[in-house]
Order: C-alpha cells, then sequence, then structure tokens
C-alpha cells in the first residue's frame, strides 16, 4: 500500500519523527511518499495513496502557515483516504499541559476545516544550544511554563517513540 506523509518542522524534530514514521512504513512493506509541504513545488500526488500520515510541529499555538493551506487546499483529496495527524508540541509533552496541546489541534481543524480520522498529541523537543537569550526565555517560561530541565544540554527530545511507534503500526493495521 502507497503510505503518503505529509509534514511540516520548524527545528528539525517533525522531520525527524516524519522520517521515523517512513521507516516504520517501509519495515511493514509499504510504499511511502514522504514530502516537506514547506518545499516552494512539493511532489503531491494521491491517486495510489492508501493511506495519509500528517505531521506538524506547533510554535506560538499554531502549527505552520504553509502545512494549514496544505491541508485546506487538499480537504477533499484528504477525505477520501484514512488519514492520521500527528501534531507535535512541548506542551504534549506534559499531563498539566496536554489539553493545551489538544487546543492547538481544534484551532487549525477549525481554520483548515479538516479533521483527520485519527489524531496523536506528540512531544517535541527543546534545542537550547540554538536559542538566543529571549528565545531561551520564552522557551523555559512559556513553552515549557517552568519545567524542570537541564539548559547545560543541547537538546532535549520529548517525543514518546515507542508511543508513537505503536500508534503509527495501529494505524498501518487498523
Amino acid at each position: 500500500m502507497e503510505i503518503v506523509i505529509l509534514f511540516a518542522t520548524g527545528e528539525g524534530q517533525t522531520r525527524k519523527i516524519a522520517e521515523f514514521i517512513a521507516d516504520i512504513s517501509r519495515e511493514k512493506g509499504h510504499e511511502v511518499t514522504l514530502v516537506d509541504v514547506s518545499d516552494r513545488m512539493p511532489d503531491l500526488a494521491f491517486e495510489d495513496a492508501g493511506k495519509v500520515i500528517l505531521a506538524a510541529s506547533v510554535h506560538e499555538r499554531r502549527h505552520p502557515k504553509a502545512f494549514e493551506v496544505t491541508l485546506r487546499a487538499l480537504r477533499t483529496v484528504l477525505e477520501r483516504c484514512p488519514s492520521l495527524m500527528i501534531s507535535v508540541s512541548l506542551k504534549a509533552a506534559f499531563p498539566e499541559t496536554l489539553d493545551e496541546a489538544r487546543d492547538y489541534l481544534t484551532e487549525m481543524q477549525m481554520r483548515t476545516g479538516f479533521t483527520a480520522d485519527e489524531s496523536v498529541l506528540v512531544g517535541g523537543a527543546v534545542r537550547t544550544g540554538s536559542y538566543d537569550y529571549f528565545q531561551t526565555q520564552i522557551v523555559r517560561h512559556v513553552a515549557l511554563q517552568g519545567q524542570d530541565i537541564d539548559w547545560t544540554r543541547a537538546e532535549h527530545e520529548f517525543t514518546d517513540w515507542q508511543m508513537l511507534s505503536s500508534r503509527v503500526e495501529s494505524f498501518l493495521n487498523g
């Protein structure tokens, strides 16, 4: 079966997640088309798609504009295939902020008019080594809301790879 994976990333974690999903799909014997929707001229073909997996990161309460525009433009095509939406955010990493992560997904669905058949909230990553002072303060006090992490490390992954693998496999098998 052909699996189409559309993704948009901000700092690279969602690309890593999309590639992880592509690897799982290939291991299950599926053909995979992996498309970064932020490319100016992405090659989008859905004729042979058996299932579609969508993955996008959240920054400043929104999924990337290019991703939302793509969903809105392809809504009728996407509605013909079983779909799984992976929403990647720091808020999805902690039980006390999970409701806010759900809100991001709901808001995107309202803006695009598209709701995937299934959705998964996935924790993202923090790349502390690439932030300036102000970005660090925003991540620390707004995105992480005081969660205690080791700021001397260059990267913190909050992605639950085992849960993600299980959900993707379930979607592919279902």
